[in-house]
């Protein structure tokens, strides 16, 4: 699969409508998740392709927040996008802000993991080391089913995205908190920059 850009294009994308550190740090991590699930799950010809699309998912949302997904297609598309890397962006938001709905694997994993990394990151934020490295299963359920706790992050969502990938929920937290461990020191990096 292709993107239709490098990484250092996708960046200089990301950057052109993306200045907020948290912008910045959610699409890094959801990146470096990409990257990790597409090793994990047997795609890893394609890594780079899914960790585009990871970084590249929330290109409108800091800008246009009441257009999301929809002005996407737009700013690809003037990026010279590839078609399948719009799709799978749009996929993202699905039943929420976009009718594009996750077909391949890869969107699968993105619609799952988007909101799941936002609340893995809140929880991460609560604990003594402001890390995931130490961070267990059983925490992150405990956060998961207090619906105060970053409640902005959508339960529903994560628990459609288990499911669309056919997997247990507590199967998608572990997953996730490994791919999370395994991009948060280049993360925390790239955010140092």
């Amino acid at each position: 699969m292709n993107a239709g850009m490098n990484r250092q294009q996708a960046l200089e994308l990301l950057k052109t409508y993306n200045q907020e550190p948290f912008h910045l740090q959610h699409a890094y991590t959801v990146e470096g998740v990409m990257r990790w699930y597409a090793q994990a799950l047997g795609y890893g010809e394609d890594a780079d392709f899914w960790a585009t699309v990871g970084l590249l998912h929330d290109i409108d949302f800091e800008r246009w927040p009441e257009e999301h997904c929809q002005k996407a297609p737009q700013l690809l598309s003037q990026a010279n996008a590839d078609k399948a890397l719009i799709h799978a962006v749009c996929s993202h938001a699905y039943g929420l802000m976009s009718d594009v709905e996750p077909e391949h694997e890869m969107e699968k994993v993105l619609f799952a993991v988007d909101e799941l990394t936002g609340l893995i990151g809140a929880a991460a934020l609560m604990r003594p080391s402001k890390s995931v490295a130490d961070m267990e299963v059983s925490s992150l359920k405990k956060k998961f089913k207090d619906k105060r706790f970053a409640a902005g992050c959508s339960r529903e969502v994560i628990v459609e995205g288990a499911q669309r990938l056919g997997w247990d929920l507590n199967d998608l937290f572990d997953k996730t908190l490994q791919a999370m461990r395994a991009c948060e020191q280049d993360v925390a990096e790239q955010m140092a920059t």
